[in-house]
């Protein structure tokens, strides 16, 4: 039996007067691996993920996580249930150090948080040598690492990613998508990516989302075949 990790049947997000999400519906399964979703600019991928996580409520429609209804939950309530979430403004805390910045988005500072933690390090070994550095002095690169380390020290099952490449030089999205590469396989992540190659490197299953609904479904090796869904819809 392999039900869904995550589940969302017709949902409908508003932002004051916009109607953001139109009725997405998704499943994503409960295996290992980084499901996509692509579109263009204000196709509802970040609102998307911000649903999810109940920074953004929902106004109708069904979301299920580990098999129970979260789309009235606090997003407190989410992340303790194990739902890691790494926004597209990296959200790093400027004026505490890296390590103060682990600390504090540790749920429990317990021993399994501190072996998970060295484990972290190793993926992301730039870190330890800013270990005693404000988060502010960091280039944009190393803040992103460490906006992904940092949700990496719990034990989530699930990690929602938006647009980490963003702003980034191509060796730093070389590096990226090597973590991401090994991240996946210990978790299940959500991710948010306009680099299709990362997508593609990363990711196996795929949703296009456009105008707040989703156009598309599959493989993205498939996806990356079909011209004519990648020059409508991802503007490739």
């Amino acid at each position: 039996m392999n039900d869904p990790i995550l589940s969302l049947d017709k949902v409908h997000t508003h932002i004051g007067q916009h109607h953001i999400l139109q009725g997405i519906s998704l499943n994503m399964k409960a295996k290992g691996g980084a499901t996509i979703l692509l579109g263009r600019n204000g196709a509802g991928k970040s609102t998307t993920l911000r649903t999810i996580m109940g920074l953004t409520p929902a106004s109708t429609g069904r979301i299920n996580f580990k098999g129970k209804a979260i789309e009235n939950k606090k997003t407190h309530e989410i992340a303790r249930m194990g739902m890691g979430f790494v926004p597209e403004d990296r959200a790093v805390l400027f004026n505490l150090t890296v390590e103060e910045n682990f600390r504090l988005s540790m749920i429990e500072e317990n021993e399994k948080t501190h072996e998970n933690l060295n484990e972290v390090l190793e993926l992301f070994p730039a870190l330890k040598k800013f270990w005693k550095t404000k988060a502010g002095l960091l280039s944009g690169g190393q803040r992103q690492m460490l906006a992904i380390a940092r949700v990496f020290v719990c034990d989530h099952a699930l990690l929602l990613i938006d647009e980490p490449s963003k702003g980034l030089a191509p060796i730093v999205v070389d590096q990226l998508g090597e973590s991401l590469l090994r991240i996946k396989d210990k978790t299940k992540v959500i991710l948010v990516e306009q680099n299709f190659n990362l997508a593609r490197q990363v990711g196996s299953d795929c949703f296009i989302l456009d105008d707040g609904q989703v156009v598309f479904h599959g493989l993205i090796q498939d996806l990356a075949l079909d011209k004519t869904m990648m020059k409508n819809y991802l503007g490739i």
